[in-house]
């Protein structure tokens, strides 16, 4: 069993109002949710696997209210036990206690930062990693496929329990931390670091407090004197002042639209991609708002932005020998000279 500091049974904490209010707007799905489990329950099925739901109880969908629903319907056709996160690096040590224990499953119920400590503590073990949209973005469930609906992504997993089909997706790496979709060197991480900073503006205004922190970090820290970067590999150079690192189709996205650097990257095809902002100009902004989320175009699109694609390592550096702000998933890792990446393929299994 995992150690009683490390499993928390459905006890209280704090959550965010969107999530009370989500509840509140959807009690008859809710219900309807509630019988299917029931029923689902009541036929003869497979043995009901073991599964440890990791709760961000500070994501920004997440409450109480909502992570006892969530349980009470998953009981239905999983053996369930339940984490609640304590702070930054616990997801990882619950889902590596969780692996070490044999569990079938991890649910991360938050948003990407809890599925990528989550993820971390899954590398290389038989432990399969599913996810519940409890975040304000939740890019990683998206590009799984899974629902950004609470509801119907509870549904979902419920019928997954008897058509269990994981399928193994790469994981990329920066230093000794694996990400799930996207890392960033630069602007981008400038911006997650001021957002961070502010966690109830991004609750309650998720994309536009996102919009507004970039506009204030190219203000302040890239329009003069930007950091310098070169991004190498494939016996290519790249120079700029920020390098995104994908090995998902997508970056990001705002609302419901996805943000691509550039084309010919799947969770599963073994390769990154690397694109670099060449410069920092308010003029550029217009243009490259409408190639980040155009269905017709990517960033890479852009004169000013510049890429590698299909390899398995590539290096970003500061050539100024300044620090530069480093995420991962969306998550502030700290200020580096220098990051190197990796493809790490099939390094975890998925259920969506």
């Amino acid at each position: 069993m995992l150690a009683s500091s490390t499993l928390a049974s459905v006890v209280s904490g704090p959550g965010a109002c969107r999530g009370r209010e989500i509840m509140e707007r959807g009690m008859t799905t809710w219900q309807s949710l509630e019988r299917l489990g029931a029923s689902l329950a009541l036929r003869t099925q497979a043995p009901k696997r073991r599964m440890l739901v990791i709760v961000n109880p500070y994501a920004t969908t997440v409450s109480e209210r909502l992570k006892n629903l969530v349980v009470h319907a998953l009981l239905a056709r999983y053996r369930v036990q339940v984490a609640e996160t304590q702070g930054p690096g616990h997801a990882i040590e619950l889902s590596r206690d969780a692996a070490a224990d044999g569990y079938d499953v991890v649910a991360a119920l938050g948003g990407d930062g809890t599925i990528n400590e989550a993820a971390n503590g899954l590398v290389g073990s038989q432990t399969v990693l599913t996810c519940l949209p409890g975040g304000s973005t939740n890019a990683y469930c998206r590009l799984l496929g899974t629902s950004n609906e609470m509801v119907d992504a509870t549904e979902r997993l419920l019928r997954l329990a008897d058509s269990w089909h994981p399928r193994p997706v790469d994981l990329a790496r920066v230093g000794d931390r694996h990400f799930t979709f996207s890392s960033g060197m630069g602007l981008d991480a400038s911006v997650v670091r001021r957002v961070d900073a502010h966690p109830l503006f991004k609750a309650y205004l998720p994309q536009w407090y996102f919009t507004y922190a970039a506009m204030e970090m190219l203000a302040r820290e890239y329009l003069i004197r930007p950091p310098r970067m070169e991004l190498v590999a494939g016996g290519r150079a790249l120079r700029g002042v920020t390098a995104i690192v994908q090995n998902a189709s997508a970056y990001a996205y705002f609302g419901t639209r996805p943000i691509t650097v550039a084309r010919g990257v799947r969770l599963d095809n073994g390769r990154l991609i690397g694109g670099m902002l060449g410069r920092a100009n308010a003029l550029d902004v217009p243009a490259l708002l409408w190639h980040g989320l155009s269905d017709k175009a990517c960033l890479d699109d852009h004169r000013h932005v510049h890429s590698v694609h299909g390899v398995t390592e590539l290096r970003v550096r500061s050539t100024d020998r300044r620090p530069v702000p480093l995420e991962a998933d969306g998550e502030y890792l700290g200020d580096v000279t220098e990051a190197v990446y990796r493809i790490a393929p099939r390094a975890m299994t998925v259920l969506a």
